[in-house]
């Protein structure tokens, strides 16, 4: 008899950090695999850090997060978003937005109930939804419909077990943006339902078209319903930080904030000064960093769904997050094929799309949080395998 935990004795293992791992162990390979901005953390942001542990700042903070840094995140969310939340009971300062994704779906999931989960999506959604007892629904979605969700794909799956639906957009793997008018539609099928919604916005100051980023929290009648997901990883160029934050109505939170102080207890002291300063200047200048970063990945992007366009590699437009998601099928290989041979033959590395889940296949996640000298030399490599791959 195993003892594991049984749930975590089936669960597979990360297919990112699989491809990950292989690489830095292999010289002269590229990776546009991991979901990591290579910018680093701006300097002010470092030297509040430095300077707040020159000060003696080195002990537990509240459960909650300081008090300073929740009413910054509460104004963030007010001037950026729209969203008001009280930042003693309604917001929550977690260890990154993982943490996040977690105490939320223990903080409401009894065991058996559904959770509605649109794929591709992130990897940690399914087994974090099973390590809660739940059971993960899937909502298949595909490139012609650019990988967004309406509300005739999610009805059909609601049964009276559904407690949650998670919804992960801007989306990785696949970059896909839900705008207004989807969320519209969503929100009138889930308005009068008791389904919580778990929006993970982490990628919501990462957007490139013309409309901004609109939370699903903003619409009449959802501000209730809604967990809203953030954190300070992909737009500050905080990875390494492990900071982020939750907002929503007082009853989840407060059971959030339970689970959270028994576990975690509070999120590093050095990392909430590093982020509230990154708050405060950006207030202040309109988050001209992040501006700048967004300018770069924009850059990348043009150039990433273009050049895969121009091989043969059908690449829908995303616009939203750091990722593509070409599709592979006219090279005749699985998603899994394709990434063990490219980086075997070629060495790059690229995400298999069922690292993300079954409607993953066909197609392989590229990170353009990579420098624009590495994209250019991995799409080399890339059409040369591609064309060698075509004749056989």
């Amino acid at each position: 008899m195993s003892r594991l935990n049984q749930t975590v004795e089936k669960m597979a293992p990360s297919g990112i950090r699989k491809f990950f791992d292989i690489v830095s162990e292999m010289d002269d390979a590229i990776s546009l695999g991991v979901g990591e901005p290579d910018f680093v953390t701006p300097w002010n942001i470092r030297e509040a850090a430095i300077y707040s542990m020159e000060k003696g700042g080195t002990h537990y903070t509240s459960n909650w997060g300081t008090l300073e840094l929740r009413e910054a995140i509460a104004q963030y969310m007010y001037r950026r978003f729209n969203l008001t939340y009280d930042p003693r009971k309604e917001v929550l300062v977690t260890v990154g937005a993982s943490e996040g994704i977690d105490l939320a779906l223990r903080a409401v999931l009894n065991p058996g109930d559904e959770v509605l989960l649109p794929e591709p999506s992130y990897v940690s959604y399914a087994p974090g939804i099973r390590l809660s007892g739940g059971v993960p629904v899937g909502i298949p979605t595909n490139m012609k419909k650019n990988f967004r969700i309406e509300a005739a794909d999610m009805e059909p799956l609601i049964t009276p077990r559904t407690k949650a639906v998670i919804l992960p957009y801007p989306n990785n793997p696949t970059g896909a943006v839900l705008e207004k008018e989807q969320l519209e539609g969503l929100a009138a099928l889930l308005r009068d339902k008791e389904i919580v919604v778990i929006s993970d916005e982490i990628y919501g100051e990462l957007t490139y078209g013309a409309q901004r980023h609109c939370s699903i929290a903003e619409l009449p009648g959802m501000w209730d319903k809604t967990v809203v997901l953030s954190g300070f990883s992909k737009s500050f160029a905080m990875t390494g930080w492990r900071l982020g934050f939750a907002c929503g109505p007082k009853d989840i939170l407060g059971g959030m904030f339970k689970i959270h102080q028994y576990t975690m207890l509070c999120a590093p002291i050095m990392s909430q000064a590093g982020a509230l300063e990154g708050l405060r200047s950006g207030l202040e200048n309109n988050f001209a960093d992040v501006g700048k970063m967004r300018r770069e990945y924009n850059r990348r992007r043009r150039y990433l769904v273009a050049a895969f366009n121009q091989m043969g590699l059908e690449c829908f437009e995303p616009l939203g997050a750091f990722y593509t998601f070409p599709c592979i099928r006219s090279t005749g290989l699985s998603s899994d094929q394709f990434c063990e041979r490219l980086l075997r033959e070629e060495k790059v590395a690229v995400v298999p799309g069922t690292a993300f889940g079954a409607s993953g296949e066909g197609h392989v996640r590229c990170s353009y949080a990579a420098s624009m000298e590495k994209i250019k030399e991995a799409l080399t490599r890339i059409e040369r395998f591609v064309s060698r791959v075509r004749k056989g």
